[in-house]
């Protein structure tokens, strides 16, 4: 056999080798893709890899908690199933709530799978030109995205709570896209007279809240989240996001919209929301101060806090959570002698309105018992108050936010207590 034969044969079997592989890979890939789009985006066990794509990693074990599992009582909710849920807010990085840990509150069951071909939202009431909108028309239109928190009315510091995300759990901070209600407004045009939007949602109990007419300049009728569609325990396909009030007026499964003269006052708002309540004559008054609208500064320590405990004497980063529905926070302070002195925590930027901002504070822990709390002031100078002041502002007509200072105890042994009580 010549030189040129055996480099003949040589090519030969090494050109069937390579093929072999190429051909392997394209079953590699052809499984990958197989499995990515038919089998709800998750890979099978290739290369010994047995992950499904997309979750995190094994060694990340964070999720949301059921009201059962952190013994939290919630006398406004109750969704039937059991799934209002907490964010672990001490868990979290960043200013941006991942979709599957935002927290979860209903007043009713969830309804089924909307079909976003078949949902409509309906404008009507004191406008101009009554219109009908479909998912597709809205996703037509120009669109903003903007990050905002929402919070629910209990979430707030108690004397019994026991951690971190039963007492401040219900809260999250996303990034939502969708369409500006005032373009929706300017669409329909708005009659003379008109001061109320009434927002209703398609859940069994079709919840709505009314909510002041100027607000709109601030609110999202959103279908994205996150850089997704908004989920389904989040209101698919559409949300009413109305930054800095209560959770409860960012209506979910929204579809319809009413333009009023006056609120309308639904079963919610008769028994616990509205500050007056009935008139001398049986007539609810339904007046703009009738109502607990925007939230105050709020800010909170999520590490060190209460359930943990430190692993020794040290130097530790203070970290925390602010947020104001009145605009963007400008100023944090932290104390570790339970309020008597103060020093100034770095603030991560941009603080956007209405968001949540970061914050931290360097501590050196010596063993010996702390108090450490923060206190917010936003951009209109308001700051968040103590557990007595709070009290005291409220107390004539209920507490609608829970934005009182939150103090944690460190004791000696480095267990992080809930000291809330200690300051009323």
């Amino acid at each position: 056999m010549d030189i040129r034969e055996a480099t003949r044969r040589r090519f030969l079997k090494q050109g069937l080798t390579l093929a072999g592989l190429a051909v392997g890979a394209q079953s590699a890939s052809a499984q990958l893709s197989m499995s990515d789009h038919s089998h709800g985006g998750e890979l099978e066990k290739i290369a010994g890899h047995p992950m499904a794509f997309g979750t995190r990693s094994r060694y990340v074990n964070v999720a949301r908690s059921t009201m059962s599992n952190v013994g939290a009582s919630m006398f406004l909710h109750g969704e039937p199933m059991g799934l209002d849920a907490f964010t672990p807010i001490g868990e979290l990085v960043g200013t941006i709530t991942p979709s599957d840990l935002h927290y979860v509150s209903s007043h009713g069951s969830v309804p089924p799978d909307i079909d976003p071909r078949q949902h409509r939202l309906v404008i009507s009431g004191m406008v101009e030109r009554p219109l009908v909108f479909s998912l597709d028309d809205l996703m037509r239109m120009p669109a903003v995205t903007r990050t905002h928190y929402l919070e629910c009315v209990v979430n707030r510091p108690t004397p019994v709570g026991k951690s971190l995300e039963q007492m401040h759990g219900m809260v999250s901070c996303s990034e939502w896209t969708g369409v500006p209600l005032s373009a929706l407004l300017n669409e329909v045009g708005v009659k003379a007279g008109a001061n109320w939007v009434y927002a209703e949602g398609a859940e069994s109990v079709r919840l709505g809240n009314s909510l002041p007419l100027a607000k709109a300049e601030d609110c999202i009728v959103a279908y994205g989240q996150n850089g997704e569609p908004v989920r389904p325990h989040q209101g698919y396909p559409l949300r009413l996001v109305t930054p800095g009030f209560q959770g409860k007026y960012s209506v979910k499964w929204l579809r319809r919209l009413r333009l009023v003269k006056r609120p309308l006052l639904n079963y919610w708002e008769r028994i616990h929301y509205l500050k007056v309540g009935e008139g001398d004559e049986g007539e609810l008054r339904g007046n703009q101060g009738d109502f607990y609208l925007e939230q105050g500064p709020k800010s909170v320590i999520t590490f060190p806090a209460a359930d943990m405990r430190l692993s020794g004497t040290g130097y530790y980063t203070i970290r925390g959570l602010a947020w104001s529905g009145a605009g963007a926070v400008r100023r944090v302070e932290v104390s570790i002698d339970g309020g008597r002195t103060w020093n100034d925590a770095k603030l991560d930027q941009p603080a956007l309105p209405m968001a949540w901002t970061r914050f931290t504070a360097p501590w050196t822990w010596a063993g010996k018992e702390a108090t450490l709390q923060s206190r917010c002031t936003d951009d209109k100078g308001q700051v968040q108050p103590t557990g007595p002041e709070y009290q005291k502002f409220w107390a004539p007509s209920g507490a609608p936010h829970g934005n009182a200072i939150q103090p944690w105890k460190v004791t000696s042994e480095g267990f992080v207590l809930n000291a809330f009580s200690e300051q009323l």
